[in-house]
């Protein structure tokens, strides 16, 4: 589908650095929050799927503190709630009382985090393999992705050969990983500002005085909104039994597998998965 809407792009203060976001569309809200890795933004994760959105919603592309355009900052606390509390500011600046939100991996973890925080903010929730709520019942962890991830700013150093070992983690489709793609995320990745955002968005999973808030699964219940959880059936990043602690605490919860597909099922299963999220997000989420 080619969107015929007009995209507008712009940046937000979050408390002393800067959030770029974009969007397009009218309607109802709709933000989609992206994954992490290596040159992860919102445009690498939903740009094939936002001018899709764009048609039906007033859609929200947004790049998480340390990504993409917006600022590189030191994370303060835990990641989710430092992320989260960046989404409410640029909602505010929007003008956005209630929003959809749409989160794949880290962004899902940020989207649940503003959900517990936020619930009359938080609309439904589509949540892609979120980090956080994932919680492996039969899987090792690390699993294969998250120590292929640790490994790209390991000594002796970032590289694309150690880029792309990760990136064919987040697929079933290993095609999908072109040089192209590979010269494009490191580009973005390996710069000193980029590695010191990793290195501080790791650390702050890590800190004893913040590192519970994220463990969203120990909070799921709470949650009130209508959920959809999405998984790869083929997920090396967060399996597939991730989704099982979940599916079980969340009241409002339904669960969808996609077959022959990885961590990016918003690319893989391109067409399905906007039809099922579009559905979700509007009459079928009722």
């Amino acid at each position: 589908m080619t969107s015929t809407v007009d995209t507008r792009s712009g940046f937000v203060d979050a408390g002393g650095y800067q959030v770029h976001y974009q969007e397009s569309g009218s309607g109802a809200p709709v933000v989609l929050l992206h994954g992490g890795g290596p040159g992860a933004s919102g445009w690498s994760n939903f740009g094939r799927n936002f001018p899709v959105f764009a048609e039906r919603f007033r859609t929200i592309l947004i790049d998480q503190p340390g990504y993409g355009k917006s600022d590189r900052p030191e994370v303060q606390g835990q990641y989710f709630t430092f992320s989260a509390d960046a989404l409410l500011s640029t909602l505010d600046a929007l003008g956005v009382e209630k929003a959809d939100l749409v989160g794949n991996s880290l962004g899902g973890g940020t989207a649940v985090r503003f959900a517990l925080r936020h619930p009359d903010r938080a609309g439904r929730l589509v949540l892609m393999a979120p980090g956080g709520l994932s919680l492996n019942v039969f899987s090792p962890d690390p699993t294969e992705g998250v120590r292929k991830l640790a490994r790209f700013g390991a000594p002796p150093g970032p590289s694309k050969e150690k880029l792309a070992e990760f990136l064919r983690t987040l697929v079933f489709d290993r095609s999908l990983v072109t040089d192209e793609l590979v010269d494009e995320r490191f580009e973005a990745a390996a710069n000193p500002d980029s590695l010191r955002a990793m290195a501080s968005m790791g650390a702050s999973f890590m800190r004893p005085d913040t590192f519970e808030e994220g463990m969203l699964w120990r909070e799921a219940h709470r949650l009130r909104q209508r959920v959809l959880l999405v998984w790869g059936r083929e997920d090396r990043v967060n399996p597939l039994d991730g989704a099982l602690v979940a599916l079980k605490l969340i009241s409002r919860a339904q669960l969808h597998v996609f077959g022959r597909c990885g961590h990016w099922a918003q690319l893989e299963k391109f067409d399905e998965f906007n039809r099922l999220v579009l559905d979700f997000l509007t009459d079928g989420g009722k």
